[in-house]
């Protein structure tokens, strides 16, 4: 094992040379030194383990926004999506209003007193959660937090000046329910990878150890008919026109990409406001950046999903969890001015911590992708990387969730593939704390592994950095619903657009199969698009049909 094989690889780049931060790594020993993780309650209470995850009915949707007006034009504007969610689910949709800023403390309380109120009836806890605003209105600790227990997405959109952009709530409602309604005339999706050919440490790992070991698992499923995918390919992209060019088909897409994100200049950023337009950003080379202002308007992933793999991909938190243990080694200055580099990219004190620009403006695209997991905080190689050895690559722990989106599962679930992982490194490291304090008590020798330790603890927060933006109940708009696991292939995957059906096929349609049909739409399985097709009638008819069983029930439907 060569000595780079062991150690840490950051995936950030600093805005001035556009180069790796830290492209020599760090020593995979200096995570010995990091600090004890807060003890929390990490549970996860599913509310019907027994039922489909995928079915509204049985799952049930909320919003949480945060209190005063500016909550209340957030609601405002994404009404529609809240109306389709309560015509999927059966059922008024349960809002939640918070307060800006809650803690750590005040964000376990209301998952404890709140959320898990006795009050609530476990037929109407919801289990998906959509959190509307940036992360000092609605704070990164409660999504943590709710992230135990339920599927929570995030969508904020925000203008120039950091104020709320409405019209970007609006655009994404409209998008989510445009899709959900018309759905695509495809029905399977492609698969995409891309990684930037930097040439620099932490991409090539990500090449190794990721990307080629999914790529290679991903073609050999599709081939045997295991993986619903029209198309397994990776993107080769040296410049953003290549890599919008890639991602640009019309097929709905899911798409892993995986580079460094844009850090801050070496002095840190002039302003804040730059650090909100710009960080996080897609770094392919010094000329060569994907940030908002050259994605706006370009037709990229349209009704896909998109893993993307970079530091500070998804935002920038109030506190880096690596921020104590970063300036413990900066200060012993034994990794040169590299991880004073690394720091000014992490939050000031009294800074506000924000959702990246760039997944704002794909999520506001009419032609854009419908949700976006990725990183609030530093982004290393662990998450694909064994906690025991780092040589040893993990690419499991990422292409599950990519392999649940293509078979047609909402992004929420999605994104409690990676959290079930935490969870699970989470009480692994527990418990090593706790043997070594039984050991204490009982006068005998700490028998804990100490880098071990070391290595859950870069596990467990590179993992739980992870999150998903945008509503966690989207899927991708297929014309039929994906394959199951267990589920034979088909013979032929291609489809063709469903005619339109001849004028008076609505009032020919039987009694038995307008409820076979508003049945099928209720449990939210297949796509609307499909179901209409099956039925031969209009998306319109259909939505008609759904509306009357929701006002009267069956006599209504066939009256």
């Amino acid at each position: 094992m060569s000595a780079h094989d062991d150690r840490l690889d950051l995936l950030l780049a600093d805005a001035d040379e556009r180069r790796p931060v830290l492209d020599e790594g760090l020593p995979g020993d200096t995570a010995r030194s990091a600090p004890r993780p807060r003890k929390g309650r990490d549970a996860n209470h599913w509310r019907r383990t027994d039922a489909d995850r995928n079915d509204l009915t049985l799952q049930r949707w909320a919003v949480i926004a945060p209190e005063g007006r500016e909550g209340d034009r957030m609601m405002e504007a994404v009404q529609p999506l809240v109306a389709l969610r309560e015509r999927e689910q059966g059922a008024p949709a349960r809002v939640y209003r918070v307060p800006q800023g809650m803690d750590a403390k005040r964000s376990a309380d209301f998952r404890r007193d709140i959320y898990w109120s006795e009050e609530v009836a476990e037929e109407d806890r919801p289990l998906y959660l959509m959190m509307l605003g940036d992360l000092h209105h609605t704070s990164l600790e409660l999504q943590h937090a709710l992230a135990n227990d339920a599927l929570a997405g995030r969508i904020h959109f925000a203008d120039s000046a950091g104020d709320t952009d409405l019209a970007g709530y609006a655009a994404y409602a409209e998008k989510v329910v445009r899709y959900a309604r018309r759905g695509a005339p495809e029905a399977s999706p492609d698969l995409l990878f891309y990684v930037t050919p930097d040439g620099s440490a932490a991409t090539v790992t990500g090449k190794a150890r990721l990307v080629g070991p999914s790529l290679a698992t991903a073609t050999e499923a599709s081939e045997r008919g295991k993986l619903p995918a029209a198309s397994v390919r990776e993107i080769s992209a040296g410049s953003v026109d290549d890599l919008l060019a890639g991602g640009g088909g019309a097929r709905p897409s899911v798409l892993l990409s995986v580079s460094h994100g844009l850090g801050a200049p070496r002095r840190g950023w002039g302003r804040e406001e730059d650090s909100w337009r710009r960080q996080g950003a897609l770094v392919i080379g010094h000329d060569e950046i994907l940030d908002a202002e050259r994605l706006r308007g370009q037709t990229f992933l349209p009704g896909g999903m998109w893993f993307y793999l970079a530091c500070l991909g998804a935002g920038t938190p109030a506190a880096s969890v690596y921020h104590t243990w970063l300036s413990q080694l900066a200060q012993e200055d034994r990794y040169g001015g590299s991880l004073k580099a690394v720091l000014h990219s992490l939050p000031a004190s009294g800074q506000r911590p924000f959702v990246a620009a760039l997944p704002q403006t794909a999520l506001a695209n009419p032609a854009g992708p419908l949700a976006i997991i990725g990183h609030v905080d530093l982004a290393w190689t662990y998450g694909f990387s064994s906690a025991t050895s780092l040589s040893e690559g993990k690419k499991s722990r990422i292409y599950r969730p990519l392999e649940v989106l293509v078979r047609g599962s909402r992004a929420g679930i999605a994104l409690e593939a990676l959290m079930e992982l935490y969870r699970g490194a989470n009480d692994e490291l527990a418990q090593s704390y706790q043997i070594e304090a039984d050991a204490r008590a009982a006068g005998r020798a700490d028998p804990t592994d100490r880098a071990g330790r070391a290595h859950l603890w870069m596990l467990r927060n590179d993992l739980r950095g992870y999150v998903l933006l945008g509503d966690p109940a989207v899927r991708l708009p297929l014309q039929q619903p994906a394959l199951r696991a267990d589920a034979p292939a088909p013979v032929d995957v291609r489809s063709t657009q469903a005619e339109e059906p001849a004028a008076g096929a609505a009032s020919a349609t039987s009694a038995p199969a307008r409820e076979a049909a508003v049945l099928a739409m209720i449990r939210g399985d297949e796509a609307p698009r499909a179901i209409a097709a099956r039925a031969m009638v209009s998306l319109e008819t259909l939505w008609t049909w759904v509306d009357a069983y929701r006002a009267g029930g069956r006599e209504r439907l066939v009256g």
